[in-house]
């Protein structure tokens, strides 16, 4: 990483060096350790004071014990993600250097990183009421994501065992389902692409996932989607159009199909139900871009991804009662070969007769037997 190597220019300030205002505060001299805090603390600081402070905190992070974690709270609270390239470089160099020296702070430096996962709020004025919202028109928010991910891979460098401390951040930071589409979609897609650079997690990380999308599903039923989608086709005059996939998600061949397609979007009536259809886009793509390497198939990753994912099925989807969606992103994977599917149906198969089974596992795997024999297209019927 190409971080400052040479001293910022100096900038107006008052305290004396940082390690001056330090030694001073352990003697219980805090004048000057308050001011400090106050001048961090300034939403009108420049970047150049910025790039100043960090550039003398990196040199004295032998000072930054637990018991400044308060200072370190400032610090992480810097609003350095919308600030000039070169602090961001100076801010991801400080990171490094205090996990490194500190791994007392480790924990609320993954937090930091990650509450940066969503859109940043915003507060919308309507009709004299305050709206609070995700900015879903921040011109910088990929690269604000970028930027997180390299914070994260910084911090994984310096400290290894980062992953066990990172995902119980990643489950209390999961947003709420009733959260806005973005956020729940942007967090999402940040949670998929930790599992590029941090593949020890990608089990645990696939569960949390797929346990909120069941979350979603069992809270949409099929039923409930149903008529809210007859309700929208009702109240809207926009032409039908059909499209057939991969599967046929209905039993019902006259209804099979039909789907409105907005002039601007394709959006489900439900919200629930929309929240869920993008959240198993976003899914789907991640599967399918693990499982091809430059378009074509790599049976090595999909293997892998394919036993992440029978696990999941088996912890998650099994058990549950109602799911009518989710599932079926085992489907799809078993869609890119023929193997899968077949290695699929088998598990399925002893699922089925084992007899240490609870009964009601057994049934639910001779139904998804059922359900993926009828739906999915690529298997051979004969």
């Amino acid at each position: 990483d190409e971080f400052i190597s040479s001293p910022p220019r100096k900038t107006v300030r008052f305290g004396g060096t940082l390690t001056d205002i330090l030694l001073k505060y352990e003697k219980g001299e805090t004048t000057d350790f308050e001011l400090l805090k106050h001048q961090l603390s300034d939403p009108d600081i420049k970047d150049a004071q910025i790039i100043n402070w960090l550039h003398e905190f990196r040199a004295s992070v032998v000072y930054l014990t637990k018991e400044l974690d308060q200072l370190v709270s400032i610090l992480l609270r810097l609003p350095w993600l919308k600030r000039s390239r070169e602090v961001v470089e100076e801010y991801l160099g400080f990171l490094g250097n205090l996990v490194s020296a500190q791994t007392v702070h480790l924990r609320p430096c993954l937090r930091m990183i990650v509450s940066q996962f969503v859109p940043p709020r915003i507060t919308i004025r309507e009709d004299d009421v305050d709206i609070s919202d995700s900015d879903d028109d921040d011109e910088n928010l990929s690269e604000n994501f970028n930027t997180c991910h390299r914070a994260l891979q910084t911090v994984a460098r310096y400290v290894p065992s980062t992953p066990q401390f990172l995902m119980p951040i990643l489950v209390e930071n999961f947003p709420f389902i009733n959260k806005s589409e973005r956020t729940l979609e942007c967090y999402v897609h940040n949670l998929l692409r930790v599992t590029v650079y941090l593949p020890t997690l990608r089990l645990q990380i696939l569960e949390l996932i797929i346990e909120k999308l069941l979350k979603l599903d069992v809270s949409a039923p099929q039923q409930d989607i149903e008529d809210a989608e007859e309700a929208a086709n009702n109240s809207d005059s926009e032409e039908k159009s059909t499209e057939e996939g991969l599967f046929d998600m209905e039993e019902d061949e006259e209804r099979k199909g039909n789907k409105v397609v907005s002039s601007s979007s394709e959006r489900m009536a439900h919200p629930l139900a929309e929240r869920l259809d993008i959240l198993m886009t976003i899914l789907f793509s991640y599967i399918k871009d693990v499982c091809h390497v430059d378009g074509k198939l790599d049976i090595n990753r999909t293997k892998d991804l394919y036993r992440d994912l029978v696990s999941v099925f088996d912890k998650l989807i099994l058990p549950t009662h109602a799911s009518c969606h989710v599932q079926y992103f085992m489907f799809y994977i078993c869609s890119f070969k023929l193997g899968l599917a077949e290695a699929f149906l088998d598990h399925l198969w002893k699922k089925l007769h084992d007899p240490n089974n609870p009964s009601v596992i057994r049934q639910t795997a001779g139904s998804y037997i059922g359900s993926f024999l009828a739906r999915a297209k690529f298997i051979p019927v004969v």
